[in-house]
């Protein structure tokens, strides 16, 4: 089911995404502490109910047939590049937003100056109860992002760790990236 919904994703966002240009030249990513706080704000509201599934095998919980206790999900990115430094200026929702247990799907094909996306990676709960993370970005998301315009992809998988990839001026991916907030 995942790999349905990052397909439809990809698919989406190439679409939508018109004729490529060139990839801009930067070095820098500046996330602001504000928007960096929001972020966190979102992945505790689609979270809060991750440990509900402490009792459901793992089996179970990847084909989505537990009652949901928590949700994935899609945001775009705003902002611009200046000089050597990406700028991300604004966090919106995505449009058509299909938020799963373990999956998203979604487009940003409204939104001005976009410059990319972030999306939350839910925790599981372990056959001990305890948290089970999807740290950082999988080979799933990082191949959604080649087939993608965008110039940068986060993901969340707790409120203060993030993973970060990056268009390279060639269009490769360059990961990890390095975000910087001011």
């Amino acid at each position: 089911m995942k790999a349905l919904v990052v397909v439809a994703l990809a698919a989406g966002a190439a679409i939508g995404s018109g004729e490529r240009g060139a990839v801009p030249t930067f070095h820098v990513i500046i996330l602001p502490p504000s928007l960096r706080g929001m972020m966190s704000a979102v992945w505790i509201q689609n979270n809060r109910h991750w440990d509900d599934l402490a009792g459901v095998n793992t089996l179970t919980q990847l084909l989505g047939t537990a009652k949901p206790t928590q949700r994935e999900y899609l945001g775009c990115l705003a902002g611009d590049v200046a000089h050597d430094t990406l700028w991300v200026r604004e966090l919106l929702s995505a449009d058509q937003l299909r938020q799963l247990q373990f999956a998203v799907a979604g487009n940003c094909n409204q939104v001005d100056r976009l410059i990319g996306t972030w999306h939350t990676h839910p925790y599981r709960a372990g056959p001990d109860g305890r948290a089970l993370k999807e740290r950082g970005l999988s080979a799933m998301d990082l191949e959604t992002f080649a087939a993608a315009r965008d110039l940068v992809t986060i993901v969340m998988w707790d409120v203060d760790s993030v993973d970060v990839a990056t268009k390279a001026p060639d269009g490769s991916v360059r990961h990890p990236a390095t975000v910087s907030s001011r």
